[in-house]
């Protein structure tokens, strides 16, 4: 994998998938969130890679990237300074930028920090914390799907899960709970749920929201209604993680902001549809300002 030097002289890991077609379009830089998971998750985003280089960087401690030498370094403005660093070593005046779930605070630091670099932002799937809200709609999300078989056990491994220090017991509650994470619960959910134990970083984890306080959080938005670029969050009408109010408060947040919610998606929604999910993002890509949205 190519690396690239930080802020702080670390060398960090990033992966880049070709564009399939050969297109010479700019490239999408695309952030994984987890917090602190191992962006293999992203995988190429259900084909995003056909007609658009897609580069994909490993966050300190996770994949290939060594740990933290200061745990401070895990939190979201932190990570922002690393895809400045990753901006500067790829050559690249302005860039599309896409995050998935808690990355999106990373984006939106970073946003907030050097908005005149963006070119286009798209938001996948974000939570509002950095608004300072948690809407209810993921629970009530969660609770219409009683009546699926796998509904009972991902419940009690809800509950257990805040208490649960033990890592090997943390990765079994994680799969019991994940089908609440997808809009179907059919083999490419279940191989795609099956690595996130792997895949995420409890230290990472632990660091991503420490060391913000209220000024700074509230500081980061005043400064999001100045980003100049279009921004696309994009939600899933069955994501009992995040749901979709906080993606519709998110892109609120941002003077040109606009949700689209996808019909029968999870969390995941380049999983549950690709087909439905990459011509959205490569619409907006190609036509930020299409009326009415892509």
């Amino acid at each position: 994998m190519p690396h690239y030097t930080s802020y702080d002289q670390t060398e960090l890991a990033y992966r880049v998938l070709e564009a399939r077609d050969g297109s010479a379009r700019p490239p999408l830089i695309c952030l994984a969130g987890g917090p602190g998971r191992n962006a293999a998750y992203l995988g190429d985003l259900g084909g995003l890679d056909a007609h658009r280089t897609l580069v994909i960087p490993d966050s300190r401690g996770t994949g290939d990237s060594p740990p933290a030498a200061d745990p401070s370094q895990y939190a979201f403005p932190g990570l922002a300074e690393d895809l400045e660093a990753l901006r500067r070593h790829l050559g690249l005046t302005r860039f599309a930028l896409l995050a998935h779930d808690a990355a999106a605070a990373t984006a939106q630091a970073y946003a907030a920090a050097h908005p005149d670099h963006l070119t286009h932002l798209v938001l996948v799937c974000p939570g509002a914390r950095m608004q300072g809200e948690l809407p209810e709609d993921a629970r009530e999300i969660f609770e219409s799907r009683a009546d699926e078989p796998w509904w009972q056990e991902a419940y009690v491994a809800i509950q257990m899960l805040p208490d649960t220090t033990d890592l090997a017991e943390v990765r079994e509650l994680l799969l019991k709970a994940a089908p609440m994470a997808y809009g179907r619960w059919e083999e490419p959910q279940q191989a795609h749920a099956a690595a996130e134990g792997e895949q995420l970083g409890p230290v990472p984890r632990a660091g991503f929201w420490q060391g913000v306080d209220e000024a700074g959080r509230r500081a980061v938005l005043a400064r999001l209604r100045e980003v100049p670029c279009p921004v696309l969050v994009i939600t899933g009408d069955r994501d009992a993680v995040t749901g979709v109010r906080a993606g519709e408060l998110v892109a609120e947040s941002f003077p040109a902001g606009r949700a689209r919610p996808l019909h029968g998606v999870g969390h995941y929604p380049w999983v549950d549809e690709p087909e439905l999910f990459g011509p959205v993002v490569e619409d907006f890509l190609e036509h930020p300002h299409a009326p009415g949205g892509p």
